[in-house]
């Protein structure tokens, strides 16, 4: 496969993890940066020996060499340059969220044409624990789906050495705050390992920003939300339960589960070393018997990479990258409706248009 040529603007830290994964795969030639920070694009270029250095996304967007682009800015700037991405004819991979409400993602689709375009909150299917899960669930062995959930608290530590940044909890910037910063990657790894079926109907939830006492962990002006919890109940009687948050008076939490009527698993989204899936199979001989799914070590670097060889191979053999626009179109109506519903202190219907 002749190798995809391509182009990323934004050189921060996220910015640098696409270069250094594109750098390490013979399946994609990194030809371009930008940033309008010029040296951190010169700095990044310099690292990864890409001659060619913009100052804007723009400039990058007229290079004719540059077959396809990642968006590695805040949300707030991606829009604008993902419109301007695929009127160029430029295939594109867009950092998450992917939009700051599903009316941003509806102007993307419309302009998208024949255009592959993939989402970076993708990421975690392709972990080798994820496709394990995916197969599970695909062939049946949890009968009917009844309930997914998703629990993610972390601690507040610390008082911060360094400002925190000002876009990560910032609704103007990055269209709100833990929500989107993480929610996009756990809505899109329930949905996807059940395989897109799922049909929000209605949705119930509440938010709160950081609390008083560790207020100095987040940047003066942050609007965003630390905590939010929610309930999203979708055809067919299966219900999706939602809880994150960051910086809260609590103990630690990581846990993602899925509930059918013949049995559960029990689920890490995140790569791990020395992780474990485990599968509860309800028998009438001997009740609920655990066993183990999937064991094995995994590393973020994996799915940096494997992200970036999906959009590639997307591209090359003409088929749909792991989730595609209208997949993040379905995640983002779940957030608006999950801000909404905290918002009004009232349920909010999910149009299925």
């Amino acid at each position: 496969m002749t190798p995809l040529r391509l182009g990323i603007i934004g050189c921060g830290t996220i910015g640098g993890a696409h270069a250094q994964a594109a750098a390490a795969s013979e399946q994609i030639e990194l030809v371009a940066v930008a940033d309008v920070q010029r040296p951190l694009a010169e700095k990044m270029a310099a690292a990864h020996k890409v001659e060619t250095v913009y100052s804007s996304g723009a400039e990058l967007l007229a290079d004719a060499r540059v077959e396809a682009v990642v968006l590695a800015l805040p949300a707030s700037f991606r829009i604008e340059l993902g419109l301007q991405a695929l009127r160029a004819g430029k295939h594109l991979l867009t950092e998450k969220p992917v939009a700051r409400s599903a009316e941003e993602v509806r102007q993307l689709i419309s302009v998208q044409g024949d255009r592959v375009a993939a989402c970076c909150s993708a990421r975690f299917h392709f972990l080798e624990s994820t496709r394990a899960v995916t197969d599970w669930i695909d062939q049946g062995k949890l009968g009917a789906l009844r309930l997914l959930r998703c629990r993610a608290i972390f601690p507040a530590g610390p008082a911060p050495e360094t400002p925190p940044p000002a876009w990560r909890l910032s609704r103007e910037l990055n269209g709100g705050g833990i929500l989107v910063n993480w929610g996009c990657y756990d809505l899109d790894y329930l949905l996807g390992i059940s395989g897109w079926r799922l049909r929000p109907q209605t949705v119930l939830a509440q938010c709160w920003r950081v609390p008083s006492t560790f207020a100095d962990t987040v940047a003066p002006e942050s609007d965003g939300e630390t905590h939010i919890a929610g309930l999203v109940r979708c055809a067919d009687g299966i219900v999706l339960t939602y809880e994150r948050g960051e910086y809260a008076a609590a103990q630690a939490e990581t846990s993602w589960e899925v509930i059918g009527e013949a049995g559960s698993l029990r689920l890490q989204m995140t790569p791990a070393q020395e992780k474990e899936i485990l599968f509860f199979e309800g028998s009438r001989a001997n009740g609920t018997i655990p066993q183990t799914l999937w064991t094995g070590s995994e590393s973020y670097m994996d799915i940096h990479r494997a992200l970036l060889e999906d959009f590639a191979t997307a591209v090359r053999t003409d088929r749909p990258p792991q989730t595609t626009l209208s997949q993040a179109l379905l995640v983002q109506q779940i957030t608006d409706a999950l801000y909404r519903s905290a918002e009004t202190g009232e349920a909010v219907e999910i149009s299925e248009t």
